[in-house]
């Protein structure tokens, strides 16, 4: 076996239907079939080995029953995905089992579902609550890319797909991580998969022990270090350049953050990464790259969030780490199989959006081989047609040899052929193919073992996909049929697997081009990769030679060589992300632009904390070492452009592999060291206000109408040069108020120190209770950071030692299982006005971990699976929780507290069931001063794993006020039936 990495359905794994025994249970319908389709059906599985150059009798009869189900389907059978069509025949024995009989279903659950992709003209609550009722499980929502991933009954998708709303509905697109592992278990003979106590117990264990080592750590105790540190010269770029990140914010996209509470804990991540929420994913590969680029560029602030919901949530998120959590590196190590490789899908066209406003955009180039070290899955070219016929109904067969032969069949390696998913894309421009393509996959006795014949007829896009079986077999090779249309340019790319001659005689034919999707977007960096340490571990199939190893404790250099398996360039577009033909007219081997991908290579097989990533292979690990180094190049040069940072990448690579740039290492190997000096690199200050104190007239910390009060202002560098000639300039926006004097000066603040200053504040006696002050400090010093302005509410009144409650005391609201869609309840506030404080408690009356107990505030199973959050009236959201908890079941007298000194990150199965004062993730405090307290706030419940279900059943929020404040003018002390007068209904919130 090849390589093994990790093929997600990027929101859940679910049970797959074991479909072999169908034939025999159908086979007495083949004859009747055939023979109303025409076709003479051969004995099944009989060995009739296909020759080179033609199909068999077999193959032909085969592939003819299943064009018969294409030419034969309805308008609304044309939008679904055609091997769910398929498999809809068979179990209503439309189609006999035995017309193919070695074919191998693997779209539906054992639970008669199938996980797909449904595309719309938009996304609207009356849709998902259609499909709901439709007994659908909403697994994410996209409403920008009009998609919802969902698990649906087969028996619901033709009424799905009969919706005008809805353009098709796909077999839910699936995405891989370019991870390589180096001792995968043998096909047949793998170990159970971790189930999901196994998992979570794991994990409990590690931060348990991270936990306890903790308080005995000592300030000289040492992480571990990604050797790619020293390999790319970063520990010397540091020392010499002094930039540590400061000032930039790096963020990875990847299947998921489990272990990251272990890593914070062990000192290998800092303790506050920005993870939006609902976006921690499920997986741990998030977790390694976070590392390697914590390792880099230790100061720089660290963002995260989940590539796997779908294509469409990966997309919503590449842009959310930019304009949301305001990322200004992002790295990712995601391809869907569905990404074009001809033109920028959503995606791609995500990347341009960030990369647009100023973000520096990193993606793995892939593991799918290479032409120069014979790894290679991927052919691309233009259509020869072979003059051979296919089936009945339509269709000629692709010749793989072109001019030199004739072979209709493109040979999979047998040692790499166990679950691969291969794709066929051609040079049609997306959501308006007209040239209709399938693709099939057969074995050596020309029986259909899985195919792909999706109907494009203008609408639909160019693509086709099919998987191996899951154990492999011997003797398979896939075919391409142009059922109908003209000539295209084809891409075929089989994902973990490998194109090699054939027992029977079948020759193998490879092409360069293996970098597909998002990384090939023109202002992305494809990764390319290089071992910084040991080589890895294991021959990519049996014979191969040595794989090459790594220069550390040295750097790499100009003898460096790259992985076999790393995926080559260049890459062909034809069209502008919107549709346009870059050459019209032209869309063969002589047209479109070609793209020179990937651009560098950087470090993989290195060591990292995280459980299964040490040591860590492929341009996974790769893609962050080169993010990491660019937020050193930030972090040294402020405002440096996008494309300066391109130029200096590649005029300061050390050259590998062939000289010149290549289609493999790009322009080759970076170092930290060169590529700082080449940009000139400086250590830059970064001064920054932080939250104020005040002490008022009469000695108090509460300011009042009126009030002039001394305002204490500490200013911290916590950049890595000296901050020299610093000074503030405070003011405040708020009318009437004075500040003297309006500017102080600091003077010189070195890193990581604190000035400090006072100023006077005079609030107006018009001013409202409970109505803050807002102070802006514009903080300036000698530097290309200068100014860096902070601005913080300052609480008017004396705030109330008395919180009011107001509790949420309707029916108990079910958590949806494994659905974005979450539970919400409302809490309605009232006469309260602003707000000085507030905290929410998860109530109950008994506490207990009994599963399905009434007793306690939120009973679930797994509390580990739920992210919780607080949204104020005026749309402000505060994340409680967000995937902690372990494997303990409930939620009972749970209080989040911002002045509580444990995390609710902390807790282990030994608390549960949780009770106690907990911090929350994000402070609560950032909800105040934002206008009156008065309104509904929301309380949401979201279910991130399958398997476990609760529901929110007792919550309250805490509100303080202000001493003498009430509602703000206009505005009534209603009292809401939610707090005194029986049930409200629940909201179940659709965001």
């Amino acid at each position: 076996m090849r390589r093994s990495r990790s093929t997600q359905a990027a929101s859940t794994e679910r049970p797959r239907r074991d479909t072999r025994s169908r034939a025999a249970v159908l086979a007495a319908g083949a004859a009747a079939l055939l023979a109303a389709l025409g076709v003479a059906a051969p004995p099944a599985g009989a060995a009739t080995p296909s020759t080179s150059d033609t199909f068999s009798a077999n193959a032909s009869s085969q592939i003819a029953a299943l064009q018969a189900v294409k030419t034969g389907q309805t308008a609304v059978e044309s939008k679904m995905d055609s091997r769910l069509l398929v498999e809809q025949k068979l179990q209503s024995k439309r189609l006999s089992a035995s017309a193919v009989p070695a074919l191998k279903a693997g779209d539906v659950s054992a639970a008669g579902t199938a996980l797909v992709d449904i595309r719309a003209t938009k996304v609207t609550d009356g849709l998902v609550s259609d499909l709901r009722k439709a007994g659908a499980g909403i697994r994410s929502r996209s409403d920008r890319e009009a998609s919802i991933r969902a698990e649906v009954p087969l028996s619901a998708l033709p009424a799905i797909a009969a919706r005008t709303d809805v353009k098709r509905v796909e077999t839910a697109d699936q995405a891989i991580t370019a991870r390589e592992v180096e001792h995968p278990a043998a096909p047949g003979k793998a170990a159970p998969a971790e189930t999901k106590q196994q998992k979570s117990a794991r994990i409990e264990g590690a931060l348990k022990q991270a936990l306890a080592a903790k308080g005995q750590r000592s300030a000289a105790a040492t992480t571990i270090t990604s050797e790619g540190d020293r390999a790319h010269n970063a520990d010397i770029a540091r020392q010499q350049f002094g930039v540590t990140g400061t000032g930039v914010k790096a963020c990875a996209l990847s299947d998921g953050v489990d272990s990251l509470a272990v890593s914070q804990a062990k000192g290998e991540l800092p303790p506050n990464v920005d993870v939006p929420a609902g976006q921690a994913g499920s997986g741990d590969e998030g977790t390694a790259m976070l590392e390697i680029l914590h390792d880099l560029a230790p100061n720089a602030a660290l963002g995260f969030a989940s590539a796997f919901q779908s294509d469409a949530g990966f997309a919503d998120n590449i842009r959310t780490l930019r304009f949301q959590s305001h990322c200004d590196v992002i790295v990712d190590d995601v391809i869907y199989f569905a990404e074009s490789p001809f033109q920028d899908g959503m995606i791609a066209q995500a990347v341009n959006d960030v990369t647009a406003d100023g973000a520096l955009y990193f993606s793995s180039a892939g593991n799918e081989g290479n032409v120069a070290d014979g790894t290679s899955a991927h052919w691309e070219g233009d259509f020869a047609d072979s003059g051979k016929t296919v089936g009945k109904f339509a269709g000629t067969a692709h010749n793989f040899a072109g001019a030199g032969g004739d072979q209709v069949f493109e040979p999979l390696s047998d040692a790499s052929s166990a679950g691969v998913p291969v794709t066929l894309h051609w040079s049609d421009p997306l959501g308006a193919a007209s040239d209709d393509y399938d693709l099939y996959l057969l074995d050596a006795a020309g029986n259909v073992v899985s195919f792909s014949q999706n109907v494009q007829n203008g609408t639909q896009d160019p693509f086709e996909i099919l998987s191996t079986p899951l154990f492999g077999g011997t003797g398979l090779r896939l075919a391409v049929v142009k059922f109908s249309g003209a000539g295209r340019y084809l891409s075929i790319t089989a994902f973990n697997g490998r194109f090699r001659d054939s027992a029977d005689g079948l020759k193998a034919y490879s092409t360069p081009g293996a970098v597909v999707g998002h990384s090939s977007a023109r202002t992305a960096f494809a990764v390319a990769a290089a071992p910084a340490g040991a080589a890895f571990g294991r021959p990519l199939e049996p014979g191969d030679p040595a794989n090459p190893a790594g220069p550390f404790p040295a750097a790499f250099s100009g003898a460096s060589k790259a992985e076999r398996f790393s995926s080559d360039g260049p890459r062909r577009m034809f069209y502008e992300a919107d549709g346009t033909p870059i050459t019209p007219g032209n869309v063969s081997s002589t047209g479109g632009e070609v793209r020179g991908k990937p651009e560098i290579t950087a470090a993989d097989g290195v060591r990292t904390s995280v459980s299964g990533f040490d040591p860590f292979f492929g341009t996974s690990a790769a893609a962050p070492h080169a993010a990491g180094i660019a937020a050193l190049v930030l972090s040294g040069n402020p405002g440096l452009s996008s494309s300066d940072v391109r130029d200096a990448f590649l005029n300061t690579a050390v050259d590998i592999e062939a000289p010149g740039t290549d289609n493999l290492t790009g322009a080759g190997v970076i170092l930290a060291d060169k590529v700082l000096a080449y940009t000139g690199a400086t250590p830059q200050p970064y001064a920054q206000a932080q939250p104020p104190t005040v002490k008022a007239a009469g000695g108090g910390s509460s300011l009042n109408p009126g009030d002039t009060a001394k305002v204490t202002l500490p200013v911290t560098n916590i950049g890595d040069g000296t901050a020299s000639s610093t000074s503030v300039v405070l003011t405040s926006p708020t009318p009437g108020v004075t500040i003297t004097p309006r500017v102080k000066a600091y003077g010189t603040i070195s890193p990581g120190q604190t000035g400090v200053n006072d100023f006077t504040v005079t609030v107006p006696a018009s001013q409202q209770l409970g109505v803050p002050v807002v102070l802006s400090a514009k903080v300036s010093f000698v530097g290309s950071l200068s100014p860096i302005t902070s601005t913080f509410p300052l609480g008017v009144g004396t705030p109330s030692p008395v919180a009011q409650t107001f509790a949420y005391t309707g029916p108990a609201v079910a958590i949806p299982d494994n659905s974005p869609l979450g539970a919400s309840v409302p809490l309605v506030v009232s006469g309260v006005g602003p707000a000085s404080k507030v905290s929410v408690s998860i109530d109950g009356t008994t506490c207990t971990t009994t599963e399905g107990a009434t007793t306690v505030g939120l009973d679930h199973t797994y509390v580990a699976d739920l992210t919780s959050t607080l949204v104020s009236p005026s749309g402000a959201t505060a994340t409680l929780l967000q995937r902690s908890g372990s494997s303990a079941n409930n939620l009972c007298q749970v209080v989040f507290d911002d002045s509580a000194a444990k995390p609710f990150s902390s807790v282990t199965s030994l608390d549960a069931p949780f009770t106690g004062t907990y911090k929350p993730v994000n402070a609560q405090t950032g909800l105040n001063g934002l206008g009156p307290a008065d309104g509904t706030w929301t309380f949401k419940a979201t279910d991130s794993a399958a398997g476990d279900t609760g529901s929110i059943r007792s919550v309250s929020l805490h509100v303080n006020g202000f001493v003498g404040a009430g509602p703000a003018p206009g505005q009534a002390a209603a009292v809401h039936p939610s707090v005194t007068t029986g049930p409200v209904h629940p909201v179940n919130a659709l965001a």
